[in-house]
């Protein structure tokens, strides 16, 4: 990336969310509340973009591009286009899509226990670590050259705070990353709204 600015959208959230089930690359619906915080992210954009020409760029995942959807109608862009790209997805979890860390634990105790020990590098069955999620996001990074507004999911968040936010990769994955926050990067810095 050259420098330019990017919005980050988490995507709002889904019923499995609320369960904290293990989402990957599963495509769940937002439920009520994930479209309320699509639009109450999207009432901010518009104090954001000022007269700059973005790009507006969402994960495949109907999360996401509902997330996107219900955020420019909010900021009074109904009807806006946008692109869609793959790498955006987030981490796959392979195997482990759908369950509770809870439920690894009982089915997968020493899957469970590497993972605890370096979320950074491990790889669950099938699945892939944020080593590999953050090689992706860079190559898509390595793309981007104009202002960007994305709407994605909390690991791509997490390795874009380590890429262009300074987290060291081992905290990376512990972040924080709220579904009714924008998360703005510029100029070497990272604010949250």
């Amino acid at each position: 990336m050259t420098g330019a600015p990017m919005i980050f959208i988490r995507h709002g959230e889904t019923d499995w969310n609320r369960q904290a089930r293990l989402q990957g690359q599963q495509d769940i619906a937002l439920n009520a509340l994930g479209r309320r915080q699509a639009a109450r992210n999207g009432r901010i954009l518009p104090l954001l973009l000022g007269d700059t020409q973005w790009r507006f760029i969402a994960s495949p995942l109907g999360r996401a591009t509902d997330t996107m959807t219900i955020a420019l109608g909010a900021a009074g862009m109904t009807g806006r286009a946008f692109e869609t790209d793959d790498r955006l997805k987030e981490i796959s979890f392979g195997l482990w899509e759908g369950l509770t860390l809870a439920e690894v634990n009982e089915k997968d105790a020493d899957g469970g226990q590497k993972r605890q020990a370096d979320k950074w590098r491990f790889v669950p069955p099938d699945g892939e670590s944020y080593a590999d999620l953050s090689t992706r996001i860079g190559g898509w990074l390595a793309d981007q050259d104009r202002p960007v507004v994305v709407v994605g999911h909390g690991g791509v968040l997490r390795v874009l705070r380590h890429r262009l936010g300074g987290v060291a990769a081992a905290d990376a994955p512990l972040l924080a990353v709220p579904q009714d926050r924008i998360t703005v990067f510029a100029r070497g810095r990272v604010i949250a709204i």
